[in-house]
């Protein structure tokens, strides 16, 4: 079935901010394939979420979901800039060719500013119970095998960390070893960006909810 394709795609594709599936944030409003042609609606918690955020995430949606029909059309609904982002992809413009001058800042620099950040608070979810005397030494052969080891591993992988069993479990943001007097600072950082992505999500969430609620019960 073409929706069970579409969202197992779609599992991949990360909201940048939130660092969680658009498909479990419910951000995929619709799915319909018409002989070739595969459209998929997304939709976003406000009509006000950053363009930068908007189009990061119907652009990956698109290049996810390019395999699965000859033709595929992503819309993005009820966004303030939903005409001009759809019309970038629609034609694979990309970010700075949808938007020229007014894009102040590259996609694939916002990108690595939130992979960054989802590295960092995964980093902190998969040592949490780890003494702090262990640290130092830890590797990524050292952690047990959980949902918050492979999240860590996904999130190096992606940033083109060393994700080799001897490999350091602690680096900073470049992928380099902490030294040990860091670490107490870097997990209490790590920890905080963590907290935020999970309050963000779950805000997220609400919004979608009271936004869509007729839709949802329909």
């Amino acid at each position: 079935m073409i929706e069970t394709a579409v969202f197992k795609a779609l599992d991949e594709v990360m909201d940048p901010e939130l660092d969680e599936p658009i498909t479990t944030l419910g951000f995929v409003r619709s799915v319909d394939l018409t002989g070739d042609v595969l459209t998929v609606h997304l939709r976003l918690p406000t009509a006000f979420c950053s363009p930068n955020f908007a189009y990061l995430m119907a652009s990956d949606a698109k290049d996810a979901l390019r395999d699965l029909a000859e033709h595929v059309v992503v819309v993005l609904d009820d966004h303030h800039d939903s005409d001009v982002i759809n019309r970038g992809i629609a034609a694979d413009a990309g970010f700075v060719g949808t938007y020229g001058e007014e894009a102040s800042r590259d996609l694939e620099e916002l990108r690595l500013t939130f992979q960054r950040k989802a590295h960092a608070a995964a980093m902190e979810r998969a040592v949490r119970d780890v003494p702090l005397d262990r640290l130092r030494s830890l590797t990524l052969s050292d952690l047990p095998a959980s949902k918050a080891t492979e999240a860590l591993r996904r999130r190096r992988s992606a940033l083109g960390f060393d994700s080799g069993p001897d490999a350091p479990v602690l680096v900073d943001d470049n992928g380099v070893p902490l030294p040990p007097g860091q670490l107490p600072l870097r997990l209490r950082f790590a920890r905080s960006v963590g907290i935020s992505i999970e309050g963000n999500a779950h805000f997220c969430r609400g919004l979608l909810r009271t936004r869509y609620a007729m839709e949802e019960t329909a």
